[in-house]
Formats: C-alpha cells, sequence, structure tokens
C-alpha cells in the first residue's frame, strides 16, 4: 500500500555499501543535514561511511588491565542510541506480517529510555504517530526528546526497575484496538537486530583490529553486555557461533541484582536492571553474570566527562583519546566499561584476549544526572576525579556468579514470574525457550524477513531519484 515506508533489510544494515550508490549518498548527506527525513531509516547501521564499524578502543590507561577492550559507539544511529534498531526490526516485521498499519494504527514503547526515544524517531519516520510509556524518574532529557521527535508520552510511577507499571499502562492502553504494543522485553525482532547485525559487527570489528591496528588475534575472548531487554546481548549467540569458547558476561546492578540473587530495589543506571528477566533472554547462552555499583557508574561518567586534566596527568590517557571519549558513554556505557574490566581481571585476560562491549547511547542526554550528582556529591573539582579514577583502576572481582546448568535454569524459570503469571503467555511457551532449537528457528527468520521486504518495497534504486 501507498502509505507503508520501508527501510533496509537486515542485510543491508549490516552492510548498507549494498545499497545503491545514488541512494547511499542521498542517505549520508541526511544523517546530519535532515535527521528527521526518513530515509535515514537507511541509516541504521554500525558502521561509518567509510565502511567501518564505529567503535572507540579505551586506552589501558584508563582501564588498568592487559586485555584490550573495544566499545561499539551507538550514539551515531539516529535517535542517537543503537535502540532505534530493534525498533525499527520490531516494527517492519509487524508491518510486513499486517499487524501493524500507518494510520489505523499507534505502536506503543513500553520502555525506560533510548528505546521509548528511538520509538519517537522511528515510527514517525515511517507513517506512525508513537505512543511511548517510561518511568517518571527517568532523566529530564529522556523526555525532551520523546516529544521532539514527534511522539507521544506518559510517564509512570517509579524509576529504572518499575516495568511492572509500564506494562499495566500498555495493557490498559491496548484496551483500545488502535493502539499495538512493540514491546522490546518480548519481541524477537529485537533479538534478530542484535543477533544479525550488532553480533556480525563485533565479530567484523575483532578482524579488523587484529588486521588494521595489531589488537587482539582476531578472536573475541567475552562480550560484555548490561541487560535491559538483553537484546543486546544476543550479539553474543552470533560470536559465539564464530568463536566458540568466547564468553557472554551479562551485567546488572547491585541495587537491583534481579538474576543474580532474585533481588530488587531501584538504582540509577538508565537502561538495565528493570527488576524482571526478560523473554527475549537467551539465558542458556549467558556464562557469568556480574553486577556493579550504580555510583560507581556516575562517577565514571564523571571522569572522563569531567575530568579530563587528572585523565590527563594522573593516568596518562592521550588528549586524541580523551577526545574520543568526551562525549561518548551514558551512565549503561561506563557499566559496560567497568563489566569489560572485571570480565579481564575474573577471566585472567591478556594481551590478545579482545573484550568487546557497547556504548548504547551518547552524554547528551545525561547532564542533569551529572547535575544532580554534584548537587550531592559537590562540583567535579580534582580531589573528586583523582577519587574517581580508582573507579576503573580498583574495579572489583566480587558479585561474580558462573553461568552453572544450575544457575542458568534458575534464571529461566525466573521468567514465569512475569511472562506466565503477569504477562498470559504459557507454561509451554516458556519451556521451548530452554531448547536451543528455539533460539536457532528465531535466528533463521532473518532472509526469510529480509525477502518479505525485498518483494514489498520494490524497487530501491527508486529511492535514490
Amino acid at each position: 500500500m501507498s502509505n507503508y515506508v520501508y527501510g533496509p533489510t537486515f542485510a543491508e544494515m549490516r552492510d548498507p555499501s549494498l545499497l545503491p550508490a545514488d541512494l547511499r549518498e542521498k542517505v549520508l548527506a541526511a544523517l546530519h543535514g535532515a535527521p528527521l527525513d526518513p530515509i535515514n531509516l537507511f541509516n541504521i547501521t554500525w558502521k561509518t561511511p567509510r565502511d567501518t564499524v564505529r567503535h572507540l578502543l579505551l586506552p589501558s590507561a584508563l582501564t588498568g588491565v592487559r586485555a584490550p577492550i573495544a566499545v561499539l559507539v551507538g550514539n551515531g544511529f539516529p535517535s542517537g542510541s543503537h535502540k532505534v534498531g530493534p525498533v525499527y526490526s520490531c516494527l517492519i516485521e509487524k508491518q510486513l506480517d499486517g499487524r501493524i498499519e500507518p494510520g489505523k494504527h499507534v505502536p506503543i514503547f513500553p520502555s525506560t529510555g533510548n528505546f521509548g526515544i528511538g520509538g519517537a524517531w522511528g515510527g514517525p519516520r515511517m507513517g506512525y504517530t508513537s505512543m511511548v510509556v517510561l518511568p517518571e524518574e527517568m532523566s529530564r532529557e529522556r523526555f525532551e526528546k520523546i516529544r521532539a521527535f514527534g511522539a507521544d508520552v506518559i510517564a509512570t510511577p517509579g524509576c529504572e526497575s518499575n516495568v511492572k507499571e509500564i506494562y499495566d499502562k500498555v495493557n490498559e492502553l491496548k484496551r483500545d484496538p488502535k493502539y499495538v504494543s512493540i514491546n522490546q522485553f518480548e519481541e524477537f525482532g529485537n533479538y534478530r537486530f542484535h543477533y544479525g547485525v550488532t553480533g556480525e559487527a563485533a565479530l567484523e570489528l575483532a578482524t579488523w583490529l587484529k588486521q588494521e591496528r595489531g589488537v587482539g588475534s582476531g578472536r573475541i575472548a567475552a562480550f560484555v553486555s548490561a541487560m535491559g531487554s538483553s537484546g543486546t546481548i544476543a550479539a553474543g549467540d552470533r560470536i559465539k557461533q564464530v568463536h566458540p569458547g568466547s564468553a557472554t558476561v551479562g551485567l546488572e546492578p547491585i541495587q537491583c541484582p534481579t538474576l543474580y540473587n532474585v533481588g530488587f530495589g531501584g538504582h540509577r543506571i538508565e537502561g538495565i536492571g528493570d527488576k524482571h528477566v526478560t523473554w527475549i533472554h537467551n539465558v542458556h547462552a549467558m556464562d557469568y553474570m556480574m553486577c556493579i555499583d550504580d555510583q560507581a557508574c556516575l562517577e565514571g561518567l564523571s571522569l572522563i566527562q569531567e575530568g579530563a586534566e587528572v585523565l590527563a596527568s594522573e593516568a596518562g590517557v592521550e588528549p586524541a583519546e580523551l577526545e574520543c571519549m568526551h562525549g561518548t558513554f551514558g551512565v549503561s556505557g561506563v557499566c559496560n566499561i567497568l563489566g569489560a574490566i572485571k570480565t579481564a581481571k575474573v577471566l585472567d585476560l591478556g594481551p590478545d584476549d579482545l573484550i568487546l562491549t557497547v556504548a548504547t547511547d551518547g552524554f547528551d542526554r545525561y547532564p542533569s544526572v551529572l547535575q544532580k550528582l554534584a548537587e550531592e556529591s559537590g562540583p567535579p573539582t580534582r580531589e573528586r576525579s583523582l577519587r574517581r579514577l580508582e573507579v576503573f583502576h580498583r574495579a572489583t572481582t566480587d558479585w561474580v556468579q558462573e553461568g552453572t546448568r544450575e544457575v542458568r535454569t534458575r534464571w529461566h524459570n525466573q521468567k514465569y514470574f512475569t511472562w506466565v503469571e503477569q504477562q498470559g503467555k504459557h507454561v509451554d511457551e516458556l519451556r521451548a525457550l530452554a531448547d536451543p532449537d528455539t533460539w536457532i528457528e528465531h535466528q533463521a527468520k532473518i532472509p526469510e524477513v529480509d525477502a518479505k521486504l525485498v518483494a514489498a518495497r520494490g524497487d530501491l534504486a527508486a529511492l535514490s531519484v
């Protein structure tokens, strides 16, 4: 139908050089020149205009470990976060299956931030009026960006870990058939994006770092990711298929250790630790669960953003490295850095053992968070920055749990309480998630989705006219 807007296939998100040359030129020009143009759907990719993977190799002067740590950088995506990728994947799959139509349906994006921002950007670009539901205690910048992209927003009670309240509001809205939930916590379009796009970007980056920079062995020793929707950590499933023995390491806040010990509580690492085990989390493929202190993440972000002089003079971080780090991380990105450092120490990794992690977004949505930190702890003086350097250099090795068979079974069984008791899933569906073939079947749908999309959108070259 003419009111449908189509974007890239999974193959084109992995490798945008597959696009017709005229279209690629127009797409790249729009990224900064016309950021609200729907053609920016084709900028949903980890690739730079030079077709290299957007990344940052962390200076060992900051990490204090021998193992190299590389970060996939997400703030170059449309909307400023890689979460726009799962938004698009979930929307396009529903659209191709006839479950959602512009002008007829309103997609609802339950979120604690970046997925909602991605939905606020992505829905209108595809012709939809988006509705975002997120907790009222999320950063001021999150709400501002959602509204600026043209979406409606509903604030529910609580903080990052109050996801049940989001679900309750979504279920209330869904009584009206015009609303369609795009639930990142259960939609396998989210899983497929990170398995098929983020996982491939990580593998390509590992090869490039070895060949072009002489960093690592070309093999990924560990993939480290905090869990919000548990979409990003799906990249570990793809990495394991190419590098057997690679460790998949999940992270959550000490203040809300849901998988670690069935814990609960509020915390301030926006974007992770949502007090439940998500439906799309392949817990049977996770090797370690590690917990990170939310205060350490806030102080680490303050150091990166406000402590350049200390990083240069006391840690020896080079000016070019400081420039690359500035603005690149949010609170969850710092959490991932600390988790990667902890992983290097726990697994005793060395110079050939590359660790990959992710910066979901950039600093642009966190100034108010550091303002609050300054109100609580005082301004970022040199003395405070010196103490905050220890957040990285003395990262601890406590709060570590190995994913044994018994532990993985517990992680899996915890899904029951949210998804069967509260959200209407059947227990047989839950049992199926313990079967590796279930995940392989979801992975195998990627070419099928691509074929449907190619057939639906017609001549791609016409978009460049």
